[in-house]
C-alpha cells in the first residue's frame, strides 16, 4: 500500500492554469501506472490522465491538448499541469497508484474554475 497526498488545487478563472502534484510515500516505479481522476458533483469519477512506468501517457478527450501528466521517479511525485481551464473542469481531483490487482487513492484536491 502507498499513501498519496495531492496538492495544488484551488480557485481559478476560466482560461487560467493550475498545477496539481501527488506525493507518494514510497517508490512509484513499481506501479504499472499512476493516474489522475476527477469527480464532479453528481457525476461518476472519471479518468483524466494516466502515465505508465515507462512514461507512456493517455488523456481523456476532454482534456487532450490542455493537460499534461508527468512523473518524477526520483522524487516519487506525479504532476498534472492544467492549462486553458474551463468551468466544466471543476471537480475533486484524485491521484491513483495502479497495479494489476489494486488501486490506491489519495484524499483528493478541489479544483474550481469560475466563468
Amino acid at each position: 500500500q502507498v499513501q498519496l497526498v495531492e496538492s495544488g488545487g484551488g480557485l481559478v478563472q476560466a482560461g487560467g492554469s493550475l498545477r496539481l502534484s501527488c506525493a507518494a510515500s514510497r517508490s512509484i516505479f513499481s506501479f504499472s501506472s499512476m493516474a489522475w481522476y476527477r469527480q464532479a458533483p453528481g457525476k461518476q469519477r472519471e479518468l483524466v490522465a494516466r502515465i505508465t512506468a515507462l512514461s507512456g501517457t493517455y488523456y481523456a478527450d476532454s482534456v487532450k491538448g490542455r493537460f499534461t501528466i508527468s512523473r518524477d521517479n526520483a522524487r516519487n511525485t506525479v504532476d498534472l499541469q492544467m492549462n486553458s481551464l474551463k468551468p466544466e473542469d471543476t471537480a475533486v481531483y484524485y491521484c491513483a497508484a495502479v497495479t494489476i490487482v489494486n488501486t490506491d487513492w489519495g484524499q483528493g484536491t478541489q479544483v474550481t474554475v469560475s466563468s
